[in-house]
């Protein structure tokens, strides 16, 4: 076994629920009622989008090549 780190991308919605994505696969993403809740789900559907990647490729090609984060300024 090995550990991988992966890039997560982490907000807050409207009503307090914190989103949680990881741009490294396409549509890997979950939630919770606190941080903690949040980042302990996202490692599970992170396991099942490696657990595809296994079964698809057994040399663990990912879907998306993550470059980055950046900001932008917009006026509103």
């Amino acid at each position: 076994m090995r550990k991988i780190y992966l890039p997560i991308i982490l907000e807050q919605d409207e009503d307090g629920y914190y989103i949680v994505s990881c741009p490294f696969f396409k549509g890997c993403r979950s939630y919770g009622k606190n941080v903690d809740e949040a980042m302990e789900n996202i490692k599970e559907v992170i396991g099942l989008c490696l657990e595809e990647i296994k079964e698809e490729d057994t040399n663990f090609k990912v879907i998306n090549n993550f470059v980055g984060f950046r900001e932008i300024e917009v006026t509103i």
